[in-house]
């Protein structure tokens, strides 16, 4: 596409380094001793560098280049001090691209909310391996197996592309279900994948939408069935799912399923 961008005159340009502290995106360095643009991509063609290069070495012309990759400028602004991270979403905010900025910001949190699910120890990712119930001396109706084939489970905690949700059928339900529901890991769970979330109490709930679509573009799961409650704070979570689906390329099966506060299963349907 063409579009404004960042030029360097490799003839003019000294290397002093003075244009790299005002590209928040990184798209320059110094290589060779000489200022040089490294991806197009992360190159936003605003200027802010431009008036700092005492030998006028830097310009921006109308070019063919990439389009510009918000995503890959957030990825690599996270790798830097946060304060930068927060510098480039004002900076995007005082362009008047609003659109831009919600997208950004959204992505951060993403980012962000995944980095966190890495950083906790007892979020790594585990696949339990079934074993047959042992025998304790417990009366049999206490030795019923969990059907929960991996952990983390919160959605927040989860990556949306981790092997176990590949190729799988997924059951995204409310926190309150398995608690409501005496026969949850029997009638749903058995042979899915899970996640829980609560649409009332849980906060960035637009994260969650981006990483139920990347599981239906990127893991490709086959199904999404949600289980939430009666109540009608819980129904934000079916419009989650549905928001990411409309986002989603993929077209995946969904279903939707009721559960009373007295556990009873009120409705079951694909929708």
């Amino acid at each position: 596409m063409k579009r404004k961008i960042i030029t360097i005159d490799e003839k003019k340009c000294t290397g002093c380094g003075l244009c790299i502290p005002n590209c928040h995106e990184q798209a320059i360095k110094i290589i060779n001793g000489k200022a040089r643009l490294i991806n197009d991509a992360v190159c936003d063609g605003l200027g802010a560098c431009l008036g700092e290069c005492p030998e006028g070495a830097l310009t921006l012309e109308e070019r063919e280049a990439e389009p510009f990759d918000e995503k890959k400028v957030l990825e690599n602004l996270l790798q830097k001090e946060a304060v930068v991270s927060g510098d480039h979403l004002k900076k995007l905010a005082k362009s008047g691209d609003t659109e831009l900025h919600k997208e950004s910001g959204n992505f951060l949190k993403l980012i962000k909310s995944e980095q966190a699910g890495r950083s906790c120890p007892g979020s790594a990712p585990v696949v339990f391996e079934k074993k047959l119930p042992a025998t304790t001396g417990f009366p049999k109706e206490n030795t019923q197996q969990s059907e929960l084939r991996h952990w983390p489970i919160q959605l927040h905690l989860l990556n949306p592309v981790t092997n176990f949700f590949v190729g799988s059928d997924v059951v995204l339900a409310a926190d309150c279900v398995a608690y409501s529901l005496a026969n949850f890991h029997n009638r749903f769970l058995k042979g899915k994948n899970l996640a829980i979330a609560c649409p009332k109490l849980d906060r960035d709930l637009e994260v969650y939408t981006e990483k139920i679509r990347r599981m239906v573009d990127e893991a490709k799961i086959n199904t999404l069935t949600v289980i939430m409650m009666q109540v009608p704070c819980c129904r934000g979570l079916l419009q989650i799912a549905q928001t990411a689906l409309q986002k989603a390329v993929r077209k995946v099966p969904l279903k939707a399923i009721i559960i009373s506060t007295q556990g009873e299963v009120l409705s079951e349907e694909w929708v």
